[in-house]
Protein backbone atom coordinates (compact mmCIF):
# COMPACT_ATOMS: atom_id res chain seq x y z
CA UNK A 1 0.00 0.00 0.00
CA UNK A 2 0.87 3.65 -0.42
CA UNK A 3 -0.20 5.91 2.42
CA UNK A 4 0.02 9.55 3.42
CA UNK A 5 0.78 10.08 7.10
CA UNK A 6 0.08 13.32 8.95
CA UNK A 7 2.12 13.02 12.15
CA UNK A 8 2.37 15.45 15.04
CA UNK A 9 5.98 16.57 15.52
CA UNK A 10 7.01 18.57 18.56
CA UNK A 11 10.51 19.33 19.77
CA UNK A 12 13.79 19.69 17.89
CA UNK A 13 13.15 21.49 14.60
CA UNK A 14 9.44 21.77 15.47
CA UNK A 15 9.54 23.70 18.79
CA UNK A 16 5.91 24.83 18.70
CA UNK A 17 4.52 21.53 17.42
CA UNK A 18 2.86 20.92 14.06
CA UNK A 19 1.59 18.20 11.77
CA UNK A 20 4.14 17.02 9.23
CA UNK A 21 3.14 14.97 6.17
CA UNK A 22 5.03 11.88 5.00
CA UNK A 23 4.40 9.61 2.01
CA UNK A 24 5.21 5.96 2.57
CA UNK A 25 5.05 3.12 0.04
CA UNK A 26 5.44 -0.64 0.20
CA UNK A 27 3.34 -1.05 3.33
CA UNK A 28 2.50 -4.72 3.84
CA UNK A 29 -1.01 -5.70 4.95
CA UNK A 30 0.50 -7.93 7.63
CA UNK A 31 2.57 -5.18 9.24
CA UNK A 32 1.52 -3.90 12.62
CA UNK A 33 0.95 -0.16 12.90
CA UNK A 34 4.16 0.27 14.88
CA UNK A 35 6.13 -1.76 12.33
CA UNK A 36 4.92 0.69 9.70
CA UNK A 37 6.28 3.55 11.82
CA UNK A 38 9.54 1.61 12.19
CA UNK A 39 9.86 1.48 8.41
CA UNK A 40 9.25 5.22 8.15
CA UNK A 41 11.83 5.91 10.87
CA UNK A 42 14.43 3.75 9.10
CA UNK A 43 13.91 5.89 6.01
CA UNK A 44 14.16 9.14 7.97
CA UNK A 45 17.39 7.99 9.63
CA UNK A 46 18.87 7.03 6.24
CA UNK A 47 17.98 10.53 5.03
CA UNK A 48 19.74 12.07 8.07
CA UNK A 49 16.39 13.24 9.43
CA UNK A 50 15.26 13.09 13.06
CA UNK A 51 13.14 9.93 13.53
CA UNK A 52 9.63 10.17 14.95
CA UNK A 53 9.57 9.59 18.70
CA UNK A 54 6.85 7.21 19.84
CA UNK A 55 6.54 4.90 22.85
CA UNK A 56 6.49 1.12 22.69
CA UNK A 57 7.67 -1.79 24.76
CA UNK A 58 6.00 -5.21 24.75
CA UNK A 59 4.08 -4.79 21.46
CA UNK A 60 1.65 -7.40 22.79
CA UNK A 61 -1.10 -5.16 24.19
CA UNK A 62 0.09 -5.58 27.77
CA UNK A 63 2.33 -2.67 28.79
CA UNK A 64 0.10 0.22 27.70
CA UNK A 65 2.90 2.43 26.38
CA UNK A 66 1.80 2.66 22.72
CA UNK A 67 -0.26 5.80 23.27
CA UNK A 68 -1.32 7.05 19.83
CA UNK A 69 -4.47 8.78 18.61
CA UNK A 70 -5.03 7.41 15.11
CA UNK A 71 -7.56 9.17 12.89
CA UNK A 72 -9.15 10.65 15.99
CA UNK A 73 -9.44 7.36 17.91
CA UNK A 74 -7.21 6.46 20.88
CA UNK A 75 -5.30 3.34 19.75
CA UNK A 76 -7.01 3.49 16.36
CA UNK A 77 -10.36 2.47 14.84
CA UNK A 78 -10.49 -1.15 16.03
CA UNK A 79 -12.35 -1.72 19.29
CA UNK A 80 -10.52 -3.32 22.22
CA UNK A 81 -7.24 -3.22 20.33
CA UNK A 82 -4.05 -1.42 21.33
CA UNK A 83 -2.07 0.52 18.73
CA UNK A 84 0.66 -2.14 18.76
CA UNK A 85 -1.93 -4.84 17.91
CA UNK A 86 -3.47 -2.80 15.11
CA UNK A 87 -2.52 -4.11 11.65
CA UNK A 88 -2.28 -2.29 8.36
CA UNK A 89 -4.90 -4.52 6.73
CA UNK A 90 -7.42 -2.30 8.51
CA UNK A 91 -6.45 0.64 6.28
CA UNK A 92 -6.97 1.28 2.55
CA UNK A 93 -4.41 1.92 -0.16
CA UNK A 94 -4.02 5.67 -0.67
CA UNK A 95 -5.56 6.55 2.70
CA UNK A 96 -4.43 9.53 4.75
CA UNK A 97 -3.75 8.60 8.38
CA UNK A 98 -3.49 11.25 11.09
CA UNK A 99 -1.35 10.32 14.11
CA UNK A 100 -1.09 12.42 17.25
CA UNK A 101 -0.34 11.98 20.96
CA UNK A 102 -2.75 11.86 23.90
CA UNK A 103 -4.16 15.37 24.43
CA UNK A 104 -4.37 16.33 28.10
CA UNK A 105 -2.64 18.96 30.21
CA UNK A 106 -1.98 16.18 32.72
CA UNK A 107 -0.04 14.29 30.02
CA UNK A 108 2.49 16.89 28.80
CA UNK A 109 4.18 16.11 25.50
CA UNK A 110 7.82 15.07 25.85
CA UNK A 111 8.56 14.85 22.13
CA UNK A 112 6.47 14.10 19.04
CA UNK A 113 4.08 11.29 20.04
CA UNK A 114 5.57 10.66 23.51
CA UNK A 115 3.73 11.99 26.56
CA UNK A 116 4.65 12.01 30.24
CA UNK A 117 2.19 9.83 32.18
CA UNK A 118 3.83 10.17 35.59
CA UNK A 119 0.48 11.47 36.87
CA UNK A 120 -0.84 7.89 36.78
CA UNK A 121 2.12 6.71 38.85
CA UNK A 122 1.42 9.35 41.48
CA UNK A 123 -2.25 8.30 41.66
CA UNK A 124 -1.16 4.71 42.29
CA UNK A 125 1.34 5.88 44.91
CA UNK A 126 -1.48 7.74 46.67
CA UNK A 127 -3.49 4.60 47.35
CA UNK A 128 -3.31 1.89 44.69
CA UNK A 129 -1.42 -0.61 46.82
CA UNK A 130 -1.92 -3.16 49.61
CA UNK A 131 -0.10 -3.74 52.89
CA UNK A 132 1.55 -7.15 53.05
CA UNK A 133 4.20 -8.77 55.20
CA UNK A 134 7.53 -9.27 53.49
CA UNK A 135 8.90 -12.76 53.01
CA UNK A 136 7.72 -15.77 51.11
CA UNK A 137 4.49 -15.43 49.17
CA UNK A 138 1.41 -17.19 50.45
CA UNK A 139 0.09 -20.26 48.72
CA UNK A 140 -2.40 -19.39 46.00
CA UNK A 141 -5.28 -21.12 47.81
CA UNK A 142 -4.47 -19.80 51.29
CA UNK A 143 -7.18 -17.11 51.06
CA UNK A 144 -10.46 -18.47 49.62
CA UNK A 145 -12.14 -15.94 47.31
CA UNK A 146 -15.62 -16.39 45.82
CA UNK A 147 -15.47 -17.06 42.08
CA UNK A 148 -17.69 -14.19 40.88
CA UNK A 149 -15.87 -11.76 43.15
CA UNK A 150 -12.49 -12.88 41.82
CA UNK A 151 -13.74 -12.61 38.23
CA UNK A 152 -14.99 -9.05 38.74
CA UNK A 153 -11.70 -8.09 40.37
CA UNK A 154 -9.80 -9.61 37.45
CA UNK A 155 -11.91 -7.60 34.97
CA UNK A 156 -10.77 -4.42 36.70
CA UNK A 157 -7.17 -5.64 36.96
CA UNK A 158 -6.89 -5.90 33.17
CA UNK A 159 -6.41 -2.11 33.05
CA UNK A 160 -2.99 -1.49 31.49
CA UNK A 161 -2.81 2.19 32.49
CA UNK A 162 -2.40 3.39 28.92
CA UNK A 163 -4.45 6.59 29.34
CA UNK A 164 -6.83 6.03 26.42
CA UNK A 165 -9.70 6.88 28.78
CA UNK A 166 -8.18 10.33 29.30
CA UNK A 167 -7.59 10.86 25.58
CA UNK A 168 -11.17 9.85 24.76
CA UNK A 169 -12.91 11.89 27.46
CA UNK A 170 -13.90 15.47 26.50
CA UNK A 171 -13.16 16.39 30.13
CA UNK A 172 -9.82 14.55 30.11
CA UNK A 173 -11.00 12.57 33.13
CA UNK A 174 -9.04 9.56 34.38
CA UNK A 175 -11.91 8.20 36.45
CA UNK A 176 -12.02 4.91 34.54
CA UNK A 177 -8.37 4.33 35.41
CA UNK A 178 -8.91 5.25 39.07
CA UNK A 179 -12.15 3.26 39.18
CA UNK A 180 -10.46 0.15 37.79
CA UNK A 181 -7.63 0.32 40.32
CA UNK A 182 -9.93 0.96 43.28
CA UNK A 183 -12.46 -1.65 42.14
CA UNK A 184 -9.76 -4.29 41.68
CA UNK A 185 -8.48 -3.95 45.24
CA UNK A 186 -11.88 -3.30 46.83
CA UNK A 187 -13.10 -6.75 45.80
CA UNK A 188 -10.12 -8.68 47.17
CA UNK A 189 -9.53 -9.44 50.86
CA UNK A 190 -5.92 -8.29 50.51
CA UNK A 191 -7.18 -4.80 49.70
CA UNK A 192 -9.31 -4.33 52.80
CA UNK A 193 -6.50 -2.89 54.97
CA UNK A 194 -6.46 0.46 53.12
CA UNK A 195 -10.09 0.33 51.97
CA UNK A 196 -11.22 3.11 54.31
CA UNK A 197 -8.93 5.72 52.73
CA UNK A 198 -7.90 4.36 49.31
CA UNK A 199 -10.68 5.95 47.24
CA UNK A 200 -10.32 9.31 48.97
CA UNK A 201 -6.57 9.45 48.48
CA UNK A 202 -6.63 8.37 44.84
CA UNK A 203 -9.47 10.72 43.88
CA UNK A 204 -7.72 13.60 45.66
CA UNK A 205 -4.51 12.89 43.71
CA UNK A 206 -6.52 12.56 40.47
CA UNK A 207 -7.90 16.06 41.00
CA UNK A 208 -4.51 17.46 42.05
CA UNK A 209 -3.00 16.22 38.77
CA UNK A 210 -5.48 18.34 36.81
CA UNK A 211 -7.67 15.60 35.33
CA UNK A 212 -11.28 16.57 34.68
CA UNK A 213 -14.42 15.32 36.37
CA UNK A 214 -16.47 12.43 35.00
CA UNK A 215 -19.74 13.48 33.35
CA UNK A 216 -20.96 9.99 32.36
CA UNK A 217 -20.35 10.35 28.62
CA UNK A 218 -18.79 6.83 28.65
CA UNK A 219 -16.38 7.55 25.78
CA UNK A 220 -13.72 6.04 28.05
CA UNK A 221 -15.39 2.61 28.01
CA UNK A 222 -15.91 2.78 24.24
CA UNK A 223 -12.22 3.47 23.58
CA UNK A 224 -10.64 1.34 26.32
CA UNK A 225 -8.48 -1.31 24.62
CA UNK A 226 -9.34 -3.76 27.41
CA UNK A 227 -13.08 -3.07 27.40
CA UNK A 228 -13.19 -1.97 31.05
CA UNK A 229 -16.72 -1.04 32.06
CA UNK A 230 -17.84 2.23 33.64
CA UNK A 231 -19.40 0.02 36.30
CA UNK A 232 -16.03 0.33 38.00
CA UNK A 233 -16.53 4.09 38.23
CA UNK A 234 -19.83 3.37 39.98
CA UNK A 235 -18.01 1.12 42.47
CA UNK A 236 -15.40 3.85 42.97
CA UNK A 237 -18.21 6.26 43.85
CA UNK A 238 -19.65 3.79 46.36
CA UNK A 239 -16.24 3.23 47.92
CA UNK A 240 -15.65 6.98 48.11
CA UNK A 241 -19.01 7.72 49.73
CA UNK A 242 -18.62 4.87 52.21
CA UNK A 243 -15.16 6.07 53.22
CA UNK A 244 -16.26 9.67 53.75
CA UNK A 245 -19.04 8.49 56.06
CA UNK A 246 -16.63 6.45 58.16
CA UNK A 247 -14.16 7.46 60.82
CA UNK A 248 -11.18 7.48 58.43
CA UNK A 249 -12.08 10.62 56.52
CA UNK A 250 -8.97 12.39 55.23
CA UNK A 251 -8.54 16.07 55.98
CA UNK A 252 -8.19 18.24 52.88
Amino acid sequence: MKLKLKIWREGGKYPKGQFVSYDIAGVNDHMSFLEMLDVLNERLISEKEDPIAFEHDCREGICGTCSLVINGYPHGPMQQTTACQLHMRNFRDGETITIEPWRSRSFPIVKDLVVNRDAFDRIIQAGGYISVDTGQAQDGNAIPIEKDQASHAFDAATCIGCGACVAACPNASAMLFVGAKVSHLAQMPQGKVEAATRAQRMVAQHDAEGFGRCSNITACEAECPKGISVEHIARLNREYIASTLGSEKIAN
